[in-house]
């Protein structure tokens, strides 16, 4: 370790302890304000005369050299225009290789050094905040405020909490031991010490809509336990991750380190290098989030893997204090980034006797029509409508709203384009509501994702509650949310979906959402159902990615 690397870990180690001890705790935290005013006054204007001079132009950030082409094919959801940034492309034998070669100096590091290193590129990563807001608006279709949050201050939060977990697995048992056995005349003494050793090179893969919040919780987690990591970011929204890429790598020369350990694997639709990287014997472990028929086939390969699939959430409405609250809430979960997160409700199951509230029984037809009043109200406010719904990342995600009526079921609220001043040509769709019986598993019983919403009418509590488990027995989910006043019945709901390995987010109203899930308190996905073998960030999440051995001396 060189005094500046020992400075770097010197520098940051009360951050470090501090997410060590939040990560335990289990408590609110976080060192990166997620109101944009907490910082420079001038960051955003800078950051759109960045926005501007990069569209268009060749992203040269990288310190990766070799590469053989230049290829990029954003579309920005917001202009429907392309990007026009361009990205260095890499041979597959090319990152490989430098990846192998980088792994040597970086696996023989000790974890305070690593550590140090790894939340200073934060410290950098957060300079560039908005600049990567920016990037992620136009990459993914997030409005402002969500691109600025989850892939700003929300991404930092879960890397270091991933950097907190490594750290902690990495530092349980000592280095050296003198180990003492009495045998009456005489002791038998063995000096001993214990190494976590690196497992080798690992590959994470992005997706389209959360191309910085999914990706670095393994990214850091793999660089942590000293690994390298190539990050092979989705065609479609490679700007924000390779701004992060871009400073982690400078950090890392800064520090002497070959910039190799962390690499940028661009690639196009036409010629994807996804397989051949993931298949590689070099590569030994494969981070995903995405599509459940692709991380099929990654949680197939015979290697380690951390996955993140496609899942089904639900929500049972049974009885609340006031409805309108309840309603409002669950309109806004629904209709956040257009439904286009992984946690955003799809099912909505309510009884046909209605929903008991403090004022009397609400009918089942008064629920369905509140929640589509509720819906209407938010998106066509023209204030928090283009917030809250910003713009559809995909076409196909924009065909699937545009058709959903076709779906079958009773049609109670279609989807619509509504104005954003800002950007007249965003690609937008509100969400669609749909009512069918509990029956018709053909239409809910499948993940339909973006702004798509399911109400079915069951006979009971008790058979929304079988019907949701069975969903996420079958189909996988990365939440469940459920409203009740009946203590019995919260116990039962918990007990029942807890044992489908979901967890459950009740009677949330206000300011707290079924889709949000907070670094060093919430898990993220249990990696016991069907939607996904990973929870980020538990203990296995990093313990997996390095071995301990131990060498005895006499």
């Amino acid at each position: 370790m060189t005094n500046q690397t020992m400075n770097l870990f010197e520098k940051h180690q009360n951050t470090l302890s501090t997410a060590v001890k939040a990560l335990a705790e289990r408590t609110y935290y976080t060192p990166y304000p997620e109101n944009p005013k907490a910082y420079a006054e001038d960051a955003d204007a800078k950051a759109k005369a960045w926005i501007s001079t990069t569209m268009n132009n060749d992203f040269k950030g990288l310190k990766q050299t070799g590469e053989t082409a230049w290829h990029g094919e954003e579309i920005s959801p917001f202009l429907q225009v392309g990007v026009g940034v361009k990205y260095p492309i890499f041979s597959v034998d090319t990152l490989i290789n430098n990846a192998n070669t980088a792994q040597k100096s970086w696996s023989k590091t000790n974890a305070n050094t690593r550590a140090g290193i790894l939340i200073e590129t934060l410290e950098k990563i957060s300079a560039r905040f908005f600049d990567i807001a920016y990037a992620t608006m136009h990459t993914t279709g997030q409005a402002y405020m969500m691109s600025f949050q989850a892939s700003g201050p929300h991404a930092n939060d879960r890397a270091l909490e991933a950097i907190a977990a490594g750290y902690q697995e990495l530092t349980r048992y000592p280095e050296q031991v003198e180990w003492v056995k009495n045998f009456g005349k005489f002791d038998l003494k063995v000096n001993k010490d214990f190494k976590p050793v690196a497992k080798g090179v690992g590959l994470v893969i992005g997706c389209s809509t959360f191309p910085i919040w999914n990706t670095v919780p393994g990214l850091y987690a793999t660089l942590i336990t000293g690994n390298t990591c190539i990050v092979k970011p989705h065609p479609k929204a490679i700007l924000p991750i390779a701004i992060v890429i871009e400073e982690i790598q400078n950090v890392l020369a800064e520090n002497g380190f070959d910039a190799n350990i962390v690499q940028l694997a661009a690639d196009s639709s036409a010629n994807p290098i996804t397989k051949q990287l993931a298949e590689n014997n070099t590569i030994k472990m494969v981070d995903f989030t995405g599509s459940s028929e692709f991380g099929n086939y990654v949680e197939s390969l015979p290697k380690l893997t951390f996955t993140e699939k496609a899942g089904v959430n639900s929500m049972i409405l049974d009885s609340v204090n006031d409805l309108q609250p309840v309603l409002a809430n669950i309109a806004f979960s629904a209709s956040l980034y257009s439904g286009q997160m992984c946690t955003a409700p799809q099912n909505i199951f309510v009884s046909k006797n209605g929903v008991e509230t403090a004022n009397g029984l609400v009918s089942y037809d008064d629920v369905v029509k509140g929640i589509a009043a509720a819906i209407t109200g938010l998106v066509d406010n023209p204030k928090a409508g283009p917030g809250t719904l910003g713009a559809i990342q995909a076409e196909a995600t924009y065909k699937r709203t545009n058709e959903a009526k076709n779906l079958g079921g009773n049609l109670v609220l279609d989807t619509k384009a509504i104005k954003n001043e800002e950007f007249a040509d965003a690609r937008i769709a509100t969400p669609v509501v749909i009512e069918v019986n509990k029956s018709q598993k053909d239409i809910y019983n499948r993940e339909c994702f973006g702004p798509v919403l399911f109400i079915v009418k069951t006979d009971s509590v008790e058979d929304s509650l079988e019907l949701c488990k069975a969903l996420v027995m079958e189909k996988g989910a990365l939440t469940c949310g459920a409203y009740t006043t009946n203590q019995a019945t919260k116990e039962m709901i918990a007990e029942e979906m807890n044992e489908a390995f979901v967890p459950v987010t009740f009677n949330f109203t206000g300011a707290g959402f079924i889709n949000s899930h907070a670094a060093f308190s919430d898990f993220h996905l249990t990696g016991g159902n069907p939607a996904g073998n990973a929870s980020f960030t538990n203990a296995e999440f990093v313990s997996k990615r390095f071995v301990w051995v131990g060498n005895r001396y006499m």
